[in-house]
């Protein structure tokens, strides 16, 4: 498993935290998420590949770019 970081945009509260949770998870099933929406960042343990992750994110309505 890779630790990949995303700056996403839209996240305003549990629920929001909850929709990108479960769009990642829809991909990867045994990734582990962390969401910070202070920041505005999400971490993401998991095999699946980050372009993938963040299109996950991004069509569930929360745009997420990688952080390099």
């Amino acid at each position: 498993m890779t630790m990949h970081e995303f700056r996403v945009e839209g996240m305003s509260c549990g629920h929001c935290a909850g929709r990108v949770t479960q769009s990642v998870k829809a991909i990867d099933r045994q990734a582990r998420v962390d969401v910070d929406l202070g920041n505005g960042k999400v971490r993401v343990e998991s095999s699946a590949d980050a372009e993938i992750l963040a299109s996950a994110m991004t069509e569930a309505g929360y745009p997420a770019g990688i952080c390099r």
